[in-house]
């Protein structure tokens, strides 16, 4: 059984901000999860979330990289204006219209450890992995946003 046909409600704008998380090897680390009111649309993506009241962009991804890895980075040293998109979707029977900001990250190597979960976040998150972008274009399994093989591809290049 299906929630509710969400898109039919009005979508509760959202500003977020996420990271691209990527190791030496030039992996990035992805989230896996489902929607609770729909979890057989299991799916990866990177760190981050919705912006704080006041937050920057900088400062909610660094929150929420922390939060959701374990990893502490300054907002400063996370390089900016790597991706924007808006985007809109269904979650937990409601719609939202999200606009996000990606930020990029490097790391020798890290063992995400979350440190804050939220309710959602409990019923939602359910793995970690570090992925290619070869391995990212491969696989018939979902991930978020669609061009982020390509990403991660030109960033580990750099």
């Amino acid at each position: 059984m299906t929630g509710p046909d969400t898109r039919a409600l009005e979508a509760i704008p959202r500003r977020a901000a996420r990271v691209i998380l990527l190791d030496a090897a030039g992996r990035v680390l992805l989230m896996h999860g489902a929607d609770p009111a729909r979890p057989q649309h299991a799916y990866w993506f990177t760190p981050g979330g919705g912006l704080d009241p006041g937050e920057t962009p900088a400062e909610g991804a660094a929150r929420e990289l922390y939060e959701e890895t374990g990893l502490s980075l300054p907002p400063a040293t996370l390089r900016g204006d790597v991706w924007r998109e808006v985007i809109e979707f269904p979650f937990d029977g409601r719609w939202y219209r999200q606009e996000q900001e990606f930020f990029a990250a490097r790391v020798d190597t890290w063992a995400p450890a979350p440190v804050v979960t939220t309710d959602d976040e409990a019923r939602s998150i359910d793995g970690y992995r570090w992925w290619t972008a070869d391995e990212l274009r491969a696989t018939d399994e979902r991930y978020y946003p669609d061009v982020l093989a390509d990403l991660v591809h030109r960033l580990a290049s750099c």
